[in-house]
């Protein structure tokens, strides 16, 4: 399988905190996820490869123009305010997407950053940029023939939405990835498997019926997003009945994922898409910081297993999963399972 990444351009952002119950604690996005993914894919024996630099085209084709300038450019303009901290943090908001667009840059900060958890720094925008185009290297890859291909996408992307960072994400990779696909196939299903619901994704598409979007998460009603991923958001518009959530109780482990994951996946056959890409999320894992849920290191390798048996192209775009001993393990146990069902 072939494995896109570029570790010293995506471990250029590194972020200081973000905001837990009001206090500011470590940010757990780190660098060092790079190096422990790494670690999983090397045990695995993948083939590495560097991405290309496809431009702003993939990226313009997901986000508005905006929203790219303000993450290309918001950095140098806010280290012209006097006595601002080294990284940008939001504390304001508009009360609805629809209010006037500033030119402050730090009011732009707020109309664009959704929580406490995306702080854009001096080499944020050039890390997403980067990530975004591991994923349209591995898309590329596949629409040129190859069955499978792994983005190593760090920061990752999938509670971005279309002009709105949030929950690390700058850039949504998983989205970029899928409508890059469009242009081989005329459907493409994503399958959003991280323990938090992928938002962003499905507001992205929300009104389509081109993509269809299926996210198996932690139940959002006392969880990250809050505000998405309940199983009455079923799209809205030529989209409505292309959006599927599955929200499951706190500290479901391997069996009641699986069976989750098994029900859903009839929908995605029945939307009988010509590719997929998995938004990989590791951070289901029993020993996961965030401790949602409870899947184990050889229960990613069912996951993808019953992923596999879809037997389409795919692009698997790395989402969330933080620090902990296994996570290069899970990494290697789901690729292993994935490559073993197609075998």
């Amino acid at each position: 399988m072939k494995v896109f990444s570029d570790q010293e351009r995506q471990c250029r952002h590194d972020p200081s905190g973000f905001l837990v119950n009001g206090l500011m604690q470590p940010n757990p996005e780190k660098p060092e996820r790079v190096e422990r993914l790494l670690a999983g894919v090397a045990a695995g024996g993948h083939e590495m490869r560097a991405p290309k630099d496809h431009g702003l085209s993939p990226i313009a084709a997901v986000h508005t123009p905006a929203y790219l300038k303000f993450l290309s450019t918001v950095h140098d303009r806010w280290k012209r305010i006097p006595d601002a901290a080294p990284e940008i943090f939001p504390n304001i908001h508009p009360d609805r997407r629809t209010a006037s667009y500033p030119l402050s840059a730090v009011a732009q900060a707020g109309f664009h950053v959704t929580d406490m958890s995306c702080p854009i720094g001096e080499h944020t925008w050039e890390a997403a940029r980067w990530s975004a185009n591991c994923a349209v290297s591995a898309a590329e890859a596949v629409a040129e023939g190859d069955r499978v291909a792994y983005a190593l996408c760090r920061p990752p992307g999938h509670h971005c939405f279309t002009d709105l960072a949030g929950g690390f994400c700058y850039l949504n990779n998983s989205a970029i990835a899928a409508q890059y696909l469009r242009q081989s196939h005329d459907r493409v299903a994503i399958i959003d498997v991280d323990l938090h619901h992928g938002n962003g994704t499905q507001g992205i598409f929300y009104e389509r019926d081109d993509v269809f979007t299926l996210s198996i998460h932690a139940d959002p009603a006392r969880f990250y997003p809050f505000f998405w991923g309940h199983a009455h958001e079923i799209g809205e518009g030529a989209g409505r009945g292309y959006n599927l959530n599955i929200p499951l109780p706190r500290g479901t482990g391997d069996d009641g994922f699986l069976k989750g994951l098994a029900g859903s996946l009839i929908n995605v056959r029945n939307f009988a898409p010509g590719a997929i890409v998995i938004a990989l999320g590791l951070d289901a894992f029993e020993g996961d910081p965030f401790g949602g849920l409870t899947v184990s290191t050889p229960g990613f390798a069912d996951m993808a297993k019953a992923l596999a048996m879809l037997d389409l192209p795919t692009v698997i775009v790395q989402e969330g999963g933080y620090l902990c001993d296994e996570l290069g393990a899970n990494l290697q146990s789901f690729l292993r399972g994935f490559e073993e069902a197609t075998a």
